[in-house]
């Protein structure tokens, strides 16, 4: 019976160690598959995202990072001392997705640009708060409105060989999805340096300055800093729904960046009337 217990101990120990040997093993595969950046104190590394960055974070000090000015996908590094100790890189992004990094230095031949794929994601079944979910549902919903066939009109203004025009506006849940198209029929490339959404007054007074209450855009898809000459194009603007009231209209303005060409298409409380369902 002794015999028995100790053959039963035997094979449970066995089975433990070779248990841990499996996690060890597995844990080591997966550190091999880790993609490795070569970044210097001289040059700044980019690395570019499928979707918004939402959460990042360095394992040393010795790195430098940031995001670029102006958009939300694209991360800088740069070394902040020369030789640091091999360290790593982590990056959660909109379409809930982790992506894991292995920085290592080298300021001869750093990788300057880097396409953030597949390969660096170890995990793609990230829980976000309801917030960023519904970021991953918006910009679902403005790609499906840019697609959509149904079409309105009436809703533009042209000038100076420029014309804003809204040729749809979607709803889904509480967003509204607002399709533009600016077309650029003359020889001038038009650089916009402002579109907004703001509901104001009809009525200015001389004596009080008029009213404007702004939108800001939860989501802004498929859109472009320069509209060369001759072409155009469209995009999605996703606003939080509201309606219009009695005596005002909600403008949409279009201001080029160091020009004069600006653009304003207003639309009247009967907004209502105008929007297709998602």
């Amino acid at each position: 019976m002794k015999n028995r217990n100790w053959i039963y101990l035997l094979c449970y120990i066995m089975t433990a160690v070779s248990g841990f040997g499996q996690i060890k093993k597995e844990s080591s595969y997966n550190a091999e598959q880790l993609t490795n950046l070569q970044i210097g104190y001289t040059k700044t590394t980019s690395i570019v995202f499928p979707y918004a960055i939402k959460s990042m974070d360095k394992g040393s000090s010795d790195v430098l990072m940031q995001k670029a000015k102006g958009v939300e996908n694209i991360l800088l590094l740069k070394a902040a001392k020369l030789d640091f100790t091999q360290t790593n890189l982590t990056v959660v992004t909109a379409d809930n997705r982790l992506y894991v990094f292995v920085l290592n230095f080298n300021d001869a031949c750093p990788d300057l640009s880097v396409n953030a794929d597949n390969l660096a994601v170890v995990n793609d079944d990230v829980l976000f708060s309801t917030e960023n979910e519904n970021q991953k549902k918006i910009e679902q919903f403005a790609a499906l409105a840019l697609t959509k066939k149904k079409r309105m009109s009436g809703l533009q203004r042209s000038k100076y060989g420029i014309k804003l025009l809204v040729n749809g506006i979607f709803i889904h849940e509480d967003i509204m999805y607002f399709r533009l198209v600016i077309d650029n029929t003359s020889k001038i490339n038009y650089e916009i340096d402002q579109l907004r959404f703001f509901i104001r007054d009809k009525k200015k007074s001389q004596r009080t300055a008029s009213q404007e209450i702004e939108i800001v855009p939860l989501y802004a898809g498929n859109t472009r800093n320069v509209i060369a000459d001759k072409s155009e194009v469209t995009a999605v603007y996703a606003l939080s729904k509201f309606t219009i009231p009695d005596k005002k209209y909600l403008t949409i303005q279009l201001i080029e960046k160091n020009g004069g060409r600006q653009l304003e298409v207003d639309i009247n409380n009967n907004l209502t009337d105008k929007i297709f369902p998602m």
